[in-house]
């Protein structure tokens, strides 16, 4: 059976008030036609479709094009779970009519783990939609269960549940032994030794989020959500396919992809990762202002998403605006070259008072084209020790 994990779509995300909207749509338009071309034979989406848990129309619209052009179009399956960006029961809505039309969607977690059963000439292969869920939601799905069985004064299972490793372990306590079965789970959790980046919701604090990569060694294939770089995790069958997108600079070096799985009649899995190329990539410059305008000319991806870090150490008139005339998708710009080059606090009230007198005559320069008279030079000097002191 051919598998495409994917997960951390992020449909809606915006970064600095940006929508990534038009990226993501070149992005998965990619994925539809290695769908095509690979011939796979189903889709699985490990959480984090959207960005939050109401997505915005537009959002929606695209997620209900790119799933009818694989489910429908293509007569592919597509199994999707809720990751800790995405609504549970919002998007677990009609689930039972979406499985008639192959998509199949747990949006909140059942103490049941139904899988879902999909066939190739080998025979079955068993796919397990695990949620996220919080250690909360888990404890109050079980409780019950396990309140039926234990009397009262019991100590029950449900009431240790306290971390995310915990709960993990009591989930796929639902699942029966897969030996001699072939059989995928799809999570969306952090798995110890992850490697996180910036642009990830902690799931918790404290380290109480971490799950361990053990519970998952009993099934053929993992196929997790929730990190964004792609990665294996103790076995080369308990994989992260990443995000589809970069969503932060920290990023800036991922080389983003979705996973390919080949699982034979034995349930062994031959793993490859398919690039997938961005309409514009997130990248950072740094430098003096002349010197990124002049590279500009010569730069073929000016459309790129930008941080610039100006070097310069003088005030410069609305550089956000000269830059954008080069490089139109700046979407942070830093000034490191602003701060003192020496690392020490400067605490003489003189000094200081210097550096913002110096700062402000640059400014002027810049603004009249001419310098600060003697008398211009005084007032300033007032009105920065008054500044200092409080008493303006």
């Amino acid at each position: 059976m051919r598998i495409l994990h994917t997960s951390d779509w992020h449909i809606g995300r915006q970064i600095y008030n940006v929508s990534l909207l038009e990226d993501q749509r070149y992005v998965l338009e990619q994925m539809v036609d290695i769908c095509k071309t690979k011939k796979v034979d189903v889709v699985l989406i490990a959480g984090d479709l959207y960005d939050r848990a109401i997505p915005p129309a537009n959002a929606v619209a695209l997620v209900d094009d790119i799933l009818n052009q694989i489910c429908n179009e293509l007569d592919i399956p597509v199994i999707v779970i809720a990751g800790n960006h995405d609504g549970p029961e919002r998007l677990g809505f009609a689930y039972r009519q979406l499985e008639k039309g192959n998509l199949y969607i747990t949006g909140l977690l059942q103490a049941e783990i139904n899988p879902v059963i999909l066939q190739d000439k080998h025979g079955d292969v068993a796919f397990y939609p695990i949620p996220y869920a919080d250690p909360a939601t888990v404890r109050d799905v079980f409780d019950s269960i396990d309140s039926s069985i234990n009397s009262k004064d019991d100590d029950s299972e449900a009431t240790q549940l306290s971390t995310h490793d915990q709960c993990m372990q009591r989930v796929l306590q639902q699942i029966p032994d897969q030996e001699n079965n072939r059989s995928v789970v799809i999570s969306h959790c952090f798995i110890s030794g992850g490697k996180e980046c910036e642009s990830e919701r902690p799931l918790s604090v404290g380290g109480a989020e971490q799950v361990s990569a053990s519970h998952f060694k009993r099934f053929s294939y993992t196929a997790l959500g929730h990190l964004h770089r792609p990665q294996k995790q103790s076995l080369e069958s308990i994989r992260y396919s990443g995000s589809i997108l970069k969503y932060s600079f920290s990023e800036e070096q991922h080389k983003k992809s979705i996973t390919l799985v080949d699982m034979d009649e034995k349930g062994h899995c031959s793993i490859e990762q398919l690039a997938l190329k961005s309409l514009r990539d997130m990248r950072s410059i740094s430098g003096a202002m002349d010197d990124i305008i002049a590279d500009a000319k010569n730069d073929p991806h000016k459309d790129d998403y930008l941080l610039i870090s100006l070097t310069d150490k003088h005030a410069i008139l609305d550089p956000m605006n000269k830059l954008r005339q080069v490089y139109p998708n700046i979407l942070h710009l830093e000034r490191p070259g602003l701060m003192s080059q020496n690392t020490q606090k400067l605490t003489n009230r003189d000094v200081l008072n210097k550096s913002k007198l110096s700062m402000f005559e640059d400014f002027y320069q810049q603004v009249q084209g001419d310098d600060l008279t003697e008398d211009q030079q005084k007032i300033m000097t007032s009105l920065i020790d008054d500044l200092q002191l409080g008493d303006v």
